[in-house]
């Protein structure tokens, strides 16, 4: 896996489809992180998120792929439950 960090600069993606190889949750500054007792496994969160890093789990919650998360906070902010909340990403 190639981090976009390690990408030159003014680059362009000449292979289809391959941005999904790309790591681009580590230029967040803030994580989402749910409370699965308040979870009431709607999927907003998963509907809302620009980056589609929201999967089911077995147990039908809705886990980020923090892999890809960018940390814009739209999934907390659309959160009927109120079950997801920012916190600070730890370097």
């Amino acid at each position: 896996m190639v981090s976009w960090k390690e990408l030159e600069l003014g680059c362009t993606i000449v292979e289809p489809g391959s941005s999904s190889k790309l790591k681009t949750g580590d230029w967040r500054s803030q994580r989402p992180v749910t409370d699965y007792e308040k979870c009431v496994k709607c999927g907003m969160c998963y509907i809302f998120c620009p980056d589609m890093v929201y999967k089911p789990n077995k147990m039908g919650f809705f886990q980020a792929d923090y892999y890809y998360c960018k940390g814009c906070g739209i999934c907390a902010r659309e959160c009927p439950a109120e079950a997801i909340t920012m916190v600070e990403e730890k370097v």
